[in-house]
């Protein structure tokens, strides 16, 4: 019997899924859609079901009730015609023992029957020839990040799964990553990111999911979840620039506080603010502060400590 198979546009689709250990809801009743071509992020705090999500959609792990399709066949049981088509590079990588970076990649291309001039081509494209040579063991953990996702993407995946592919790694690696992965979606694959890093979700992904206790708590575009936020923008000025009583007085409708470095309103009139402030040729230091997807995120998640 032939599968039925979704829409050319919609590469993943999660209906009503499911998964419980025990008591614990780890997945409880998800729905998404992901585009073809579109770089999608699932976020969400430590243990609110980003990586159980993953494992389902990939065919590591059971849905306990639910339907996933992904390029329109169901990934469980283990589907041979969609391995091909996926490339996942996990949170923990694993790589062959005692093999370079050249190695592990020929390595890899061999298990897919891909001529090992691809493996050769990844590595110049991921900056990893000057370290071809090395073992794994000996590359630094952007390096070894890089070798991972090249690894992923050895036989052309049309699907790449990424789980917090920039955990563990300094500024300047995980800016250095966030280019490869542009690069990866600019050539019309299909990225799907877990993280918790709102910084990179906002900068790389089209849309994305937050997540919490096993739910989606709201979908859509970064931009467009900011927005639907209504917070106040943040204008900060030289502590000094404006006496506090005096700012408070101008903007009644602004919540006004000062420190010794800034005195900042908050408004949900900035124009005007920033009117009254230039009126007053008190812009000294003037630095302005919207709403960003950790906004968001706070406000549906919550702040309090989680281990």
């Amino acid at each position: 019997m032939q599968e039925p198979h979704e829409p050319a546009d919609r590469a993943i689709v999660v209906k009503d899924v499911r998964k419980r250990y025990g008591d614990t809801h780890a997945v409880d009743g998800v729905s998404l859609e992901v585009e073809t071509g579109e770089f999608f992020g699932i976020l969400g705090p430590n243990g609110a079901g980003k990586t159980t999500t993953l494992e389902m959609i990939e065919g590591l792990r059971e849905p306990d009730s639910g339907e996933i399709r992904v390029l329109g066949l169901s990934p469980w049981p283990r589907n041979p015609r969609l391995l091909p088509r996926f490339g996942v590079q996990m949170q923990v990588s694993s790589f062959f023992e005692r093999l370079t970076a050249r190695e592990q990649l020929r390595a890899f291309a061999s298990l897919y029957g891909v001529p090992q001039t691809v493996a050769d081509e990844l590595l110049e494209r991921f900056g990893l020839t000057e370290k071809a040579g090395n073992r794994v063991e000996q590359l630094s953990g952007g390096q070894a990040q890089r070798l991972s996702i090249a690894c992923a993407l050895v036989h052309d995946p049309d699907i790449v799964f990424l789980d917090e592919p920039t955990a563990g790694l300094d500024p300047q690696a995980r800016r250095n990553l966030w280019d490869v992965l542009r690069d990866i979606n600019g050539q019309g694959k299909t990225v799907v990111l877990t993280t918790h890093f709102l910084d990179e979700a906002e900068i790389l992904c089209d849309r994305v999911a937050i997540m919490d206790r096993g739910r989606i708590l709201e979908s859509g575009p970064p931009a467009e979840l900011v927005r639907g936020l209504g917070s106040a923008t943040r204008i900060a000025v030289r502590a000094g620039t404006l006496p506090v009583e005096e700012a408070a007085g101008l903007f009644p409708d602004a919540e006004v506080g000062e420190d010794e470095v800034s005195l900042t309103i908050a408004t949900k009139d900035p124009s005007g603010v920033l009117s009254v402030l230039a009126g007053k040729n008190a812009l000294t230091g003037l630095s302005v502060r919207g709403a960003t997807l950790e906004d968001v995120f706070l406000e549906l998640t919550g702040r309090e400590y989680r281990a």
